[in-house]
């Protein structure tokens, strides 16, 4: 089996993080002496910002303010990751990643420099009122549902349209999965897109 790489997207609260889960497990049982890199941007965004560099600061205010990062920090986030820990080889997952139409355009370069293939766009779709459902429940101690909210709007501004270019880019195999149903109903539905049943 060739290394696969692939970029996990949707909007905030529809299940990337258990279905990347899913996804490593089958990865691991067909393809067990590989090893998996797993980015994860948002969880490096948050060991970042406890940090007390100018820019770790500014970062967590922003965070703080329940806002979108700037783009470069999103790009230094997963690219450092890259460059620090990739090893040549692995299957390559990306979650959270990217957020943005133009870090989407930076994020095709690593492709073709580290010889990954054609990758794999997995678009987890669910309503905005599934969504808004979801967080609430879930919530975070620091959250409001105005926090959630605002989150949730950054998908129709930012991550739509970051969709659409992968959507209608032969560079990528696009992916829609329904995510309004049972996890290992999605599970079963997306290894068996990506030839991993």
């Amino acid at each position: 089996m060739l290394p696969q790489s692939f970029i996990f997207i949707g909007r905030s609260g529809c299940g990337k993080g258990t279905q990347v889960e899913l996804l490593i497990k089958a990865l691991k049982e067909k393809d067990g002496h590989r090893d998996i890199l797993y980015i994860q941007t948002g969880q490096e965004l948050r060991e970042f910002i406890q940090g007390n560099s100018v820019t770790q600061k500014k970062s967590k205010n922003i965070y703080d303010a329940g806002k979108l990062e700037p783009e470069f920090l999103s790009i230094h986030m997963w690219s450092n990751l890259l460059v620090e820990k990739y090893k040549g080889g692995e299957h390559v997952i990306f979650d959270g990643t990217p957020r943005k139409y133009h870090e989407a355009g930076v994020l095709d370069s690593v492709f073709d420099f580290y010889g990954l293939g054609k990758p794999w766009v997995v678009n987890i779709d669910i309503s905005p009122e599934e969504a808004l459902k979801r967080l609430l429940i879930r919530k975070r101690l620091d959250d409001s549902e105005e926090d959630i909210r605002q989150r949730l709007s950054w998908y129709e501004s930012d991550v739509k349209p970051t969709i659409e270019y992968y959507q209608n880019n032969p560079r990528y195999n696009f992916l829609k999965i329904n995510g309004e149903r049972m996890v290992e109903e999605i599970s079963k539905d997306l290894l068996e897109k990506v030839g991993l049943s």
